[in-house]
């Protein structure tokens, strides 16, 4: 049986038994079988965490958004250890606005190539706003990283959340290779 915890560990895949699971599953869902192998340790001190945090803000700076006036910026954690950063851009059609996570994954792919894998993501935006990434971001998140990979969004009253791309999408949509 495996099982996605609140947490985000993954029982059956990591032997870590930290809080109830939230999914249970008599096989692998699809969206672990391609990274169940690829498990990386994320050791990240607090003092990472915050410059992921800061970068992200400094890339809301840059945001274009003369329509909403949500400015959102994102910085990645590669497991090479770089950092690439990314920033919303609306469009007058509002359909063809790209959103920070997909344009930090671009930059990052663009940079580094087709094979990155993020360690962690940190979003942040300069409204105060909770936030978490819409559901075409996890997606697109979940396609570079590994079931571990940690997201830090702001949460109510300031704060920042954490979740594992895994309990964001435990059931994302994966096509094989064939």
């Amino acid at each position: 049986m495996y099982e996605v915890h609140l947490c985000g560990s993954v029982t059956g895949f990591t032997d870590t038994r930290c809080c109830p699971p939230h999914l249970s599953f008599p096989t692998p869902p699809d969206s672990l079988i391609h990274v169940m192998s690829e498990q990386t340790q994320i050791n990240l001190t607090p003092s990472k965490i915050e410059d992921l945090r800061q970068q992200a803000i400094a890339a809301a700076q840059n945001a274009y958004a003369p329509y909403s006036h949500f400015h959102v910026g994102a910085a990645l954690l590669l497991e090479d250890g770089s950092t690439v950063t990314g920033c919303n851009v609306e469009n007058a059609s509002y359909r063809l606005t790209t959103c920070t996570e997909q344009n930090a994954i671009a930059a990052a792919v663009s940079l580094h190539g087709p094979k990155i894998r993020i360690r962690a993501i940190a979003v942040a935006n300069l409204n105060d706003t909770a936030s978490q990434p819409c559901g075409a971001c996890r997606q697109t998140i979940h396609e570079f990283s590994t079931p571990d990979t940690i997201v830090f969004f702001p949460a109510e009253g300031g704060t920042m959340a954490q979740a594992t791309i895994a309990a964001l999408l435990p059931a994302a949509f994966l096509l094989t290779n064939s």
